[in-house]
């Protein structure tokens, strides 16, 4: 069940969207500023998902993700990457570091609710 989310972007203002369209739906949500805070965050606390951005300062989304899914904690959580990339290339390059999945931005904040209900599902 998925009750405390840890998101990770750069951008204020996306962190900002996703705090407060997650916390709306009644889920716990940590913020991080970029992929080394992200994976401190992780790392000192157990989340049951992550969402992060791919192209941060420090250590992008993909590095993050291949570092998390190294610890047990994380090998069956929920990780998705959120991108402006949409190709081929970049889809196996996430798989290939272990993401669940992929969030296109612009962000859609109906479409992250319900998302996320429906791995509660």
């Amino acid at each position: 069940m998925i009750k405390n989310i840890l998101a990770i972007d750069d951008s204020a203002a996306m962190r900002e969207i996703l705090a407060a369209t997650l916390r709306t739906a009644g889920y716990e949500v940590t913020v991080a500023a970029d992929g080394d805070e992200g994976l401190a965050s992780a790392l000192a606390r157990t989340f049951d998902l992550v969402l992060t951005d791919q192209y941060m300062p420090k250590r992008s989304g993909l590095d993050v993700i291949a570092a998390l899914r190294s610890q047990p904690a994380y090998a069956a959580t929920p990780i998705f990457v959120l991108t402006t990339e949409d190709g081929v290339a970049f889809k196996d390059a996430a798989r290939a570091a272990g993401a669940t999945g992929w969030i296109e931005k612009p962000l859609d904040p109906d479409t992250l609710t319900e998302l996320v209900d429906a791995l509660n599902a």
